[in-house]
């Protein structure tokens, strides 16, 4: 699986309709109209998302690995 930040992570859930709702911190939360779900994205500078984390947020917003 590609490593991504979490700047990167939050530019791919908008470009799968995700809407930023708020920022609370460094952590940006995203909602998408149709789901109750929420992702809450750790954004750490250029840090990259740890590995589990990153397929926890892909499996909540229905990514799979080739869209990375």
């Amino acid at each position: 699986m590609k490593a991504l930040t979490g700047k990167a992570f939050c530019r791919l859930l908008e470009k799968h309709n995700w809407r930023l709702k708020r920022i609370k911190g460094s952590h940006h939360i995203y909602a998408k109209d149709d789901t109750l779900e929420r992702i809450s994205v750790p954004v750490h500078g250029n840090k990259t998302l740890k590995r589990g984390l990153q397929r926890h947020f892909m499996k909540i917003s229905g990514m799979e690995e080739s869209e990375l």
